[in-house]
């Protein structure tokens, strides 16, 4: 017993403090020597950081897969019984969602075995919070794609009357549109996805799901999201 304490306290006291002020020294000098040591120390912990939060987000994703994968029929798009699911969580006014639209437009052609989940969430403000509840509202009558396609088309301040009219292009019934706006169904709705979304740690969006294997925030380009596929279905 007496040997293990007095092996601890030996490795308690490997440097003395003349020793361990050398060792400051050295590392010190070695700073000025070579700034680029502290700046490669501090890009290994954000990786490393950022690493950790990627697994945290996908752990998650996986706890919580049958609510984040499911949606109204009106909000899945491509195959309804695709092998793969990927999610997309979209705010209508946000420039890089916009830039994708084509690009997942093509993916789905492209990809026929692919289900495609729409979490629309308002992450940009009160326009966002407008264009989303004018999105949902229009799913009531059977217009949620084609709204969402114009609004996400559109620079218009989302003011009622511009709403209306779209609405009303539409062949809405414009006054039920406008109540819908306001429903408890389309405010649980919204919120829903925004819990959805602070449970995969969403940082902006677009923000991806590709099934349970990796959760991809930001644009892509179509190569980028053909080889991600390619990775989700080895995992399948």
């Amino acid at each position: 017993m007496m040997g293990e304490v007095q092996a601890q306290e030996i490795s308690l006291h490997v440097f003395n403090a003349e020793q361990r002020k050398a060792i400051v020294e050295v590392v010190r000098q070695a700073l000025k020597d070579d700034p680029t040591i502290l700046i490669d120390a501090m890009q290994s912990l954000r990786q490393k950081s950022a690493e950790h939060q990627q697994a945290q987000n996908l752990a998650n994703v996986r706890a919580n897969w049958s609510t984040i994968s499911t949606a109204p029929r009106y909000a899945v798009r491509g195959n309804p019984q695709g092998a793969v699911t990927i999610v997309e969580f979209l705010d209508p006014r946000c420039g890089y969602c916009r830039r994708m639209a084509p690009i997942v437009d093509d993916f789905l052609k492209r990809h026929s075995d692919v289900r495609l989940v729409e979490k629309v969430v308002p992450v940009l403000g009160a326009a966002s919070v407008v264009d989303t509840r004018a999105i949902y509202a229009a799913a009531f009558q059977g217009h949620y794609d084609s709204m969402r396609r114009a609004l996400m088309q559109d620079a218009a301040k989302p003011d009622d009357g511009h709403l209306k009219e779209i609405a009303r292009q539409q062949g809405m019934d414009v006054g039920r549109f406008m109540k819908d706006m306001s429903s408890p169904a389309v405010v649980e709705m919204i919120k829903s996805n925004l819990v959805q979304a602070q449970t995969i740690g969403l940082d902006g969006t677009p923000t991806f799901v590709f099934g349970q294997a990796a959760v991809v925030p930001g644009a892509m380009d179509a190569d980028q999201m053909d080889r991600l596929l390619k990775a989700t279905q080895g995992k399948h």
